[in-house]
């Protein structure tokens, strides 16, 4: 595999992957999911070729919350580079470190998405260096053994890597004039925000389920890991809104009048 930031090591390659989502991350019986399943234990749904039995149907079958899972290309590192190809079925004493170190690399190529979208914006120069160092550092750790990246304190990675990506967020949304909203964290789950004027608000951990969102200005806003699911984004526009995912837009609702980033994609259920 090339460069972890590479555009397509960071997205998820289910065919070079051994199910590790389906296996190694634990979920609830609830709206998202229609069964409990333990930490290693493989879903129910899972075949021999580590492929989805109900992947067409799974939002009809109650899994709507495997459709907006994204691993950020984590799955196929871990089982082609870490493990060097070898499957927890062949070698099972392997498989309760290989479902320890998914979601460590999972933290670690979701903080390089964000990354490497923070080195393509414009308005980011000044901290550039700071990013490009950023993504060194997170690119060595993916190459590590099994053992380092168990024994990583990602508390620590995630925060010297936050300081420049705030910073960059702060550099983009600075273009924007008047007063820019600060809704960090905030608790809007349900909220009424039709038509909201939130160009260049910082939307960062904010609780936004089922939030009407509806004509909503989000135009540079920072929606760094923002809840969206359910949330109304039908004729939002989130045109150049940074550090938003694909799984954020597909966990929320839209139609053909949401405008979208260029490099997301409109979710087939819209």
């Amino acid at each position: 595999m090339g460069r972890v930031t590479d555009a397509k090591e960071l997205q998820a390659d289910c065919a070079n992957c051994f199910g590790l989502c389906c296996v190694a991350l634990p979920f609830a019986a609830s709206a998202d999911f229609a069964v409990d399943k333990a930490a290693g234990k493989p879903c129910g749904n899972l075949q021999a070729d580590f492929r989805c039995g109900i992947h067409t149907r799974l939002r009809e079958r109650g899994f709507s919350g495997c459709t907006v899972f994204d691993c950020f290309g984590a799955g196929q590192k871990v089982s082609q580079v870490t493990f060097g190809g070898k499957d927890w079925r062949q070698a099972p004493d392997t498989a309760r470190q290989m479902f320890d170190v998914f979601p460590v690399m999972r933290m670690l190529h979701e903080l390089l998405r964000y990354v490497t979208e923070a080195l393509a914006l414009p308005s980011a120069a000044p901290v550039h260096g700071a990013l490009r160092s950023a993504r060194d550092e997170l690119d060595r750790h993916t190459r590590s053994s099994p053992e380092a990246l168990t024994g990583l304190d990602m508390a620590a990675v995630r925060h010297e890597v936050n300081e420049s990506l705030v910073r960059a967020s702060e550099l983009v949304r600075a273009a924007v004039p008047g007063r820019r909203r600060n809704h960090r964290g905030a608790d809007l789950i349900g909220a009424r925000l039709r038509g909201a004027d939130l160009r260049g608000a910082s939307l960062r951990g904010a609780l936004l389920i089922a939030a009407d969102l509806r004509g909503a200005d989000l135009r540079t806003a920072d929606l760094i890991g923002a809840d969206l699911r359910d949330a109304d984004l039908r004729g939002a526009d989130l045109t150049g809104a940074v550090f938003v995912t694909q799984s954020q837009i597909n966990a929320a609702r839209g139609d053909a009048d949401t405008r979208l980033p260029p490099q997301l994609g409109r979710p087939a259920h819209w």
